[in-house]
């Protein structure tokens, strides 16, 4: 099999060749930069530089020689943008690594501490001396009561989670930057065989944390339905018209559309499965049915956290991929995940315990934690392999390479 025809076969619940393999194909499958310059060295790869296309999170763009090294099946659309070197320009990682980072985003230091800001100067989001993040700091709707109308480009200005966006920003949705779209992922498409995913976004439940402040928003869903109500259909509407532009430019060259909304904590939901289902589900489904009725995709939603109750309804809203498996959440065991849903849902992720096991433990626990995964995931398909969200900064470069080579002999 080919990567595309490997985890196609997967996410429809076809057994593949071989597991399907993701690294980096979405921003919660990838690694931080500091660990990727240390990786590199590992591998004896000298050629390129240190990309951090993710600056929240400070993910690195995974470059084709370690794709290739680890046999990965998956790339992520972003990749077909940002190449020229103009795209770039110097930075320097908190530990002092040089890397490089797209133009368009402006930080300024001030007392040891970096601050991204708008276009406007407004400092939205800092990453204090000896962090490895940055943290939103503005909260563009914070103490807005008139929300009848909502700007919501205007509002996504002074966003960290919105502005501080990858490639292929920051080509917008207008006619230009729609065609520059669809030429980068039409050109994608024909150069790579590996599976492509389109980071759409879409989130509904935290974009208003990131433009409220989540403490206002749970008060908010908890104590004003009707504002809620009225914020939400606000939002589902902008996100349609975008997600029809998006889709007429990349549907016919990706096969999953990621969607994105972290519902879960390490106890369980952030909210109740009735609140879910009274605010969250119907649109939901709006959106997810609306992308495969635009485009030929499989849809995913990045979800953090222990959302088993949630499950049921994300499957009768029309969802057909979940990651990134958070298995070490309450009711979120890989064998009771896979028992119940299996049938229904696409586990991508759950491969690795990056928690407990990847940063800590020894290539051999790595490898053992690893295949026992895979036993319980694979069977049958519906399951595509990647570590427990990113891999951080603190692995060490061979506890990597025995997780990706544990993959092949489980």
């Amino acid at each position: 099999m080919t990567s595309r025809e490997r985890v196609l076969a997967a996410i429809n619940h076809k057994e593949p060749d071989r597991v399907a393999v993701d690294f980096g194909g979405h921003r919660s499958s990838g690694i931080m930069a500091i660990a990727y310059a240390r990786l590199k060295k590992y591998l004896g790869i000298t050629s390129g530089d240190i990309y951090v296309y993710d600056i929240p999170q400070q993910l690195a763009v995974v470059e084709p020689e370690v794709l290739d090294h680890f046999h990965i099946d998956v790339i992520e659309l972003g990749r077909g943008f940002g190449l020229e070197k103009e795209y770039w320009k110097e930075w320097e990682l908190p530990d002092g690594t040089p890397c490089k980072i797209p133009v368009h985003i402006n930080l300024v230091k001030e007392n040891g501490d970096w601050y991204a800001c708008s276009d406007d100067g407004t400092r939205i989001a800092t990453q204090p001396k000896g962090s490895l993040y940055f943290d939103q700091i503005y909260f563009p709707l914070l103490g807005v009561k008139d929300l009848k109308s909502i700007d919501f480009d205007a509002a996504f200005e002074k966003s960290m989670w919105n502005k501080l966006s990858n490639p292929p920003a920051p080509l917008g949705y207008d006619s230009e930057g729609l065609q520059k779209l669809k030429e980068g992922a039409k050109k994608l498409r024909e150069t790579t065989d590996r599976a492509i995913v389109g980071l759409f976004g879409g989130n509904l439940h935290e974009i208003p944390q990131f433009l409220f402040r989540a403490d206002n928003w749970f008060m908010m869903l908890a104590s004003e339905p009707e504002k809620t109500h009225h914020f939400l259909d606000q939002l589902v509407e902008y996100h349609l018209n975008n997600l029809e532009k998006y889709l007429s430019a990349v549907g016919e060259y990706i096969d999953v559309i990621q969607f994105g909304d972290d519902l879960g904590m390490q106890t369980g939901p952030q909210i109740s499965k009735k609140m879910y289902d009274t605010f969250l589900k119907p649109r939901h489904s709006i959106l997810w049915n609306q992308a495969k009725k635009l485009a030929k995709v499989k849809v995913m939603l990045h979800c953090c956290g222990g959302v088993y109750p949630l499950m049921p309804s994300f499957i009768e809203a029309g969802l057909d991929i979940i990651n990134p498996v958070q298995t070490t959440c309450k009711d979120m065991e890989a064998e009771r995940l896979k028992r119940e849903f299996g049938k229904d849902m696409v586990f991508w992720g759950g491969g690795c315990n990056t928690r407990d096991v990847l940063g800590v433990g020894t290539p051999q626990q790595i490898a053992e934690d690893v295949r026992e995964r895979v036993r319980i995931l694979a069977p049958g398909g519906g399951f595509v392999f990647q570590q427990i969200h990113n891999i951080m900064a603190n692995v060490p470069p061979e506890n990597i390479e025995a997780m990706f080579q544990a993959i092949h002999t489980a």
